[in-house]
């Protein structure tokens, strides 16, 4: 429950900010010296209380613009809660990997800018930004799951609940708020970007970033401070065509920078020397499940994992105990969730056959598609398929490659109008993927940890 107050400040009450928000608080007074109260939605019950609301607070400033750089007048919101504000351990724990600068919290608060409207009764900002910010420090909280500039975050409904084309976002770092040092560590300021259905399809085949860049040349798609516009109706695609023919050559020049998404899937061994269509006796296979984060907001955030242009492998988990022993896999069969089927186009087309990988990461295990050339990784042309702790990888030989996009070609189409289950085998590499849901009964199971 949140409520919204501009009370005046006093001494008592300077006293008591925790030391963590004071921080934050001359960082925005550096923006704003003349908005020392703005309006504020602040949690009524707080979050180590057992409340639900994560973020403490979410202040609204009135932004004027910048007319020599043609910024308009938006509102500014920013969040209080995703880093560390009270440094006592009642909602962060210390960051202990850090190293000699660590983080304070997850390392982060949300920002975002929404264009002032003549619409905007006795000039208060609308709070639905507020109810989204939210939502998302809630699934930060729920998942561990980190953001980073680029990420794309899929929502699939107007941002503001009414009819708006603006349906999803991407991350991007906020124009005026630096890394702040606080006394429990470093802050980075990360702000949402409204982006329309084909922006969010196009950051996800190339990268958030280079979408991003080209949001920010034109005032009308944001300009360089990536000021969302509800009432935007046409993508920048759309307004500046040439913009997406270039896209289409630097994808097919360079690939795509997108190394990953969240997805739910299973999978299991394929017995050696017998063909993907016989039946297998169950004793004898592996059966592990992953997916993804079981919350509310599961099936409209489906983030990019990262953005690497290395073709060395990553470890797609924040943790950094990884166990020594490596289990291969004769064979493998793969089922992946409908919705994160469009991914395998762009992972063998504009990530393999670039010689880089690609990731499918849910709550408990990862699996990874590499290329021949990737290098760091726990399989090679002899034994293809393996696991490590959580951690799957399957090679994508060169000779394969062909044949799997013409196998995939299909797959470009929503999940609303596949007809699954989808099967696509090659016995000769003993290896099989299925597009379907993945059985309720095996999601949601922790995957193996091998000493």
């Amino acid at each position: 429950m949140t409520s919204m107050n501009n009370d005046k400040d006093s001494p008592l009450k300077r006293r008591m900010v925790p030391r963590g928000l004071q921080k934050l608080i001359e960082q925005c007074l550096k923006i704003y010296p003349d908005q020392t109260n703005p309006l504020q939605v602040t949690t009524v019950l707080k979050y180590w209380l057992g409340g639900q609301d994560p973020l403490d607070y979410i202040s609204m400033y009135h932004n004027p613009g910048n007319p020599e750089q043609n910024v308009p007048p938006h509102w500014h919101y920013i969040s209080f809660g995703l880093s560390d504000l009270h440094g006592d351990g009642r909602v962060h724990l210390p960051d202990t990997v850090g190293g000699p600068e660590p983080r304070s919290g997850m390392g982060f608060e949300l920002t975002f800018r929404l264009l002032k409207t003549s619409g905007d009764a006795d000039e208060r900002p609308p709070t639905w930004p507020a109810n989204l910010l939210q939502a998302l420090a809630k699934y930060v909280f729920q998942s561990g799951n980190r953001l980073y500039t680029g990420d794309n975050i899929p929502w699939r409904r107007s941002l503001d609940g009414k009819t708006s084309s603006i349906q999803h976002m991407l991350i991007a770092e906020d124009p005026q708020m630096s890394r702040t040092e606080t006394p429990f560590g470093w802050v980075d300021f990360l702000q949402i970007v409204g982006v329309s259905n084909e922006e969010l399809e196009q950051a996800s085949r190339w990268n958030g970033k280079g979408v991003l860049n080209i949001l920010q040349k034109e005032p009308l798609t944001g300009g360089q401070w990536l000021i969302t516009n509800m009432a935007r109706a046409k993508s920048v695609f759309e307004l500046f065509p040439e913009t997406l023919k270039q896209l289409e050559l630097d994808l097919e020049k360079e690939g795509s920078d997108l190394a990953g998404v969240g997805a739910d899937f299973t999978f299991k061994e394929l017995s050696k020397n017998v063909t993907v269509k016989k039946e297998i006796d169950p004793e004898d296979e592996i059966t592990k499940s992953i997916s993804s984060c079981n919350i509310e907001i599961k099936k409209e955030f489906n983030e990019g994992l990262e953005h690497s242009n290395s073709s060395d492998m990553i470890n797609p988990f924040h943790h950094s105990q990884v166990p020594s022993r490596v289990l291969p896999l004769d064979g493998i069969e793969l089922t992946l969730a409908p919705y994160a089927a469009k991914f395998l186009v762009l992972a063998i087309k504009d990530r393999i056959r670039h010689g880089r990988h690609f990731t499918f990461k849910a709550q408990n295990m990862a699996v990874t598609f590499v290329a021949e050339s990737v290098t760091g990784t726990i399989v090679n042309k002899e034994t293809p398929y393996g696991v490590l702790g959580n951690w799957v990888q399957i090679l994508i030989p060169n000779s394969l490659m062909p044949k799997m996009l013409d196998a995939f070609s299909g797959l470009h189409k929503s999940a609303d109008n596949l007809k699954i289950p989808l099967t696509y085998e090659w016995s000769e590499h003993n290896l099989k993927f299925i597009i379907d849901n993945p059985a309720p009964e095996l999601l949601n199971q922790q995957g193996p940890i091998l000493a």
